[in-house]
C-alpha cells in the first residue's frame, strides 16, 4: 500500500452503532423532492456539483429504485451505511444498492462523478448467486489498484458513460448501460480478489480498523498518539510502526491529515473568523491553529479559505443539465 492510501483497508467496514429508530428519507436525486420532475433511467453529475451544495455533506437517504456509483477521483471522505462506515480515497469505486440507508461526507477537494440509473438497468438482479449478484447486494468501497489493468478499464468505461450522458448522439443508450454494466462486472472481479485476500487479515488490519473509528470520532478533541494506542491496548511505538507499514504515514501524520479536513471543512461552509473556526475545532489558541494549518497547506486559513471559494464556485459550474429519459 503506498503512503496516499490513508486508512484504507482489505474490508474497507468499520462498525458503528445502529441508528436511530428514525424515517430515512427517499429520494430520486438527492434534495430534490419533485417526483415528476426528477424521473430519468440514468443521471450523471460530478461528486462536488451536488456535495457542494450542502457543505460537502449529504445526509442519510435512499434510493427506493435506483442503484447508484461514486467514482472518486481526487479528495477523500466517509461513507456511511446503515451502521457502518467506510473510508474512500482515489481512486475508488463507492457502489450503493436501492432501498439501502447512506450518506457521505466529503473532503472540499473531491472530485469524480455520481452515477445514478434504475436498478432495473443493471445486468443481473442483487442477491443472484453469483459474484456479481453478490456484489451487487450489498453496499462497499472498492479500491482501484493502481495501473491495474481492469481498474483502467473501469475508468474508461465511465468516463465514456459521462461523455455519452451529456451528449445526444445516436445509440447513447446503449453505449452508457453497456458502459455501466461492464464498470461493475469488472468491480465485482477487482472485489472478489479484495476478499480472498483479505482472508488473511491480520491483527493490525484490525488495528487500523479501530484505529480509523476512533479517530473520525476523537479527531476535534484532540487526543494525543497514547490515547489512540490505549484504547487499542498496545504501545504508542507499536502503533506508530503498525500504521506506517500499512499506510506510510504515522500515527502523528494522520491525525494532523484528518485534523486539516475538519479545518478545511470549517472554513469553507461557516461564516465565522478563523479565530471561531480555530475554536470551534479544539484549539484554545488561534494562533497555534494558524501555525499548523500553515504547515499542512502551506498557506494561512485565511489564504486558504480565498482560494478555495473561488475554486469552489468554478466546480459548481461543473454540473451538467441533461436527463436521459
Amino acid at each position: 500500500m503506498d503512503g496516499s492510501c490513508v486508512l484504507l483497508h482489505k474490508s474497507n467496514m468499520m462498525k458503528r452503532k445502529s441508528r436511530p429508530a428514525v424515517p430515512v428519507p427517499t429520494y430520486e436525486l438527492y434534495g430534490e423532492d419533485d417526483p415528476a420532475g426528477s424521473q430519468f433511467w440514468v443521471h450523471c453529475e460530478t461528486i462536488p456539483a451536488r456535495s457542494a451544495l450542502h457543505h460537502w455533506e449529504i445526509g442519510f437517504h435512499r434510493h427506493e429504485q435506483y442503484f447508484q456509483i461514486l467514482l472518486v477521483t481526487g479528495g477523500s471522505g466517509d461513507a456511511i451505511f446503515e451502521g457502518e462506515i467506510a473510508r474512500f480515497e482515489p481512486t475508488s469505486i463507492v457502489s450503493v444498492p436501492p432501498a439501502v440507508g447512506h450518506g457521505f461526507r466529503f473532503s472540499p477537494d473531491i472530485d469524480g462523478y455520481v452515477f445514478t440509473f434504475l436498478a432495473s438497468r443493471l445486468p443481473v438482479r442483487p442477491g443472484e448467486p453469483n459474484a456479481l449478484g453478490r456484489f451487487l447486494s450489498s453496499p462497499r468501497v472498492t479500491r482501484l489498484p493502481a495501473g491495474d489493468r481492469d481498474g483502467e478499464l473501469i475508468l474508461s468505461h465511465l468516463a465514456r458513460v459521462a461523455e455519452e450522458w451529456q451528449g445526444r448522439l445516436a445509440g447513447r443508450t446503449v453505449l452508457m448501460e453497456t458502459g455501466l454494466a461492464a464498470a461493475l462486472a469488472l468491480s465485482a472481479r477487482i472485489s472478489a480478489q479484495d476478499r480472498t485476500e483479505s482472508e488473511g487479515v491480520d491483527e493490525n488490519d484490525r488495528r487500523i480498523e479501530a484505529f480509523s473509528a476512533l479517530l473520525h470520532r476523537e479527531v476535534r478533541n484532540h487526543r494525543p498518539a497514547s490515547f489512540y494506542a490505549s484504547a487499542l491496548g498496545i504501545t504508542p511505538t507499536h502503533l506508530n510502526r503498525v500504521l506506517k507499514a500499512k499506510t506510510g504515514l504515522g500515527t502523528q501524520d494522520l491525525i494532523a491529515r484528518r485534523l486539516t479536513e475538519e479545518a478545511q471543512r470549517e472554513l469553507l461552509f461557516t461564516p465565522g473568523s478563523v479565530k471561531e473556526v480555530a475554536f470551534r475545532l479544539g484549539f484554545s489558541d488561534p494562533a497555534y491553529f494558524s501555525r499548523f494549518f500553515s504547515r499542512q497547506t502551506g498557506m494561512t486559513p485565511g489564504a486558504w479559505r480565498e482560494i478555495e471559494t473561488r475554486q469552489t464556485g468554478a466546480r459548481d459550474n461543473r454540473t451538467f443539465n441533461v436527463t436521459e429519459h
